[in-house]
């Protein structure tokens, strides 16, 4: 069995697959709310197929997150927890930038894609709105933009006058209150931003992409982009899974 680990700003999440690759349980957890008596509540189901697992892989972007996580696990069913971004990778991607400036969650994500073939661009929702470029089996990097709801957070945070909304599909530009202009300005807003950081990656690398989308707000923007996109949920959770599969065919090889 896998024990796979997606560990983000804001949540974590800690899966594990049977030998078939099916995901057998999934956990969700809150980054912040991370310590001893926590990972214990909710990760006690490892010790349960102690025997069965194989590997255990995380990306990770939170080094003290990451830390804690390894170090509970490693005591409860003996196996070495690694981190994906201590991997040597380039037999699975030619990484063409910094791979001291690429999160390890940018990575996965990049790995979950290719095929050798087609170009990706995988854009993930999440804390940050991350845009990755995959040319074949050659990462290229990406462009960071503000996540929408560490964006949302901080303009309700730094105007007294803003309240806390949930983002939702609004078709009207022109908000009539405060709440539906936030909405219109968010929505739309990141509509275009999405679209014409995908129409420049295009103008400027002279490629065709299938594109992406990842993360909590895919639904939501899916219908606003101008080109065909497809959701891949967990897309970071199955690129570990793929490299923690990866190194046990290349053990047995």
């Amino acid at each position: 069995m896998y024990l796979i680990g997606d560990i983000g700003n804001t949540d974590i999440k800690i899966c594990l697959f049977n030998n078939n690759l099916k995901l057998v349980k999934k956990v969700r957890l809150k980054t912040i709310l991370l310590n001893k008596n926590y990972l214990s509540k909710n990760l006690q189901f490892i010790k349960k197929y102690k025997s069965k697992i194989i590997k255990v892989l995380i990306s990770s972007v939170v080094p003290v997150a990451y830390k804690n996580i390894k170090m509970f696990i490693e005591k409860s069913i003996k196996i070495k927890c690694i981190e994906l971004k201590k991997l040597k990778l380039n037999n699975l991607l030619k990484i063409k930038v910094n791979k001291k400036q690429i999160g390890s969650d940018r990575l996965a994500n990049a790995i979950s894609v290719i095929d050798k073939k087609r170009n990706f661009i995988v854009i993930d929702f999440g804390t940050a709105t991350n845009f990755d470029v995959v040319i074949k089996d050659n990462y290229i990097g990406g462009i960071i933009a503000p996540g929408v709801n560490l964006s949302l957070s901080t303009l309700s945070d730094k105007a007294s006058l803003i309240p806390k909304i949930k983002l939702e599909k609004i078709n009207r530009i022109i908000g009539k209150n405060t709440t539906s202009a936030i909405r219109a300005g968010f929505y739309h807003g990141y509509s275009g931003l999405i679209d014409n950081i995908i129409k420049t990656i295009i103008k400027q690398t002279g490629k065709s992409f299938k594109i992406i989308l990842t993360g909590g707000y895919s639904y939501l923007f899916k219908s606003t982009i101008k080109r065909k996109t497809i959701i891949k949920k967990d897309l970071t959770i199955y690129g570990v899974l793929k490299v923690a599969v990866t190194l046990i065919k290349w053990k047995k090889n």
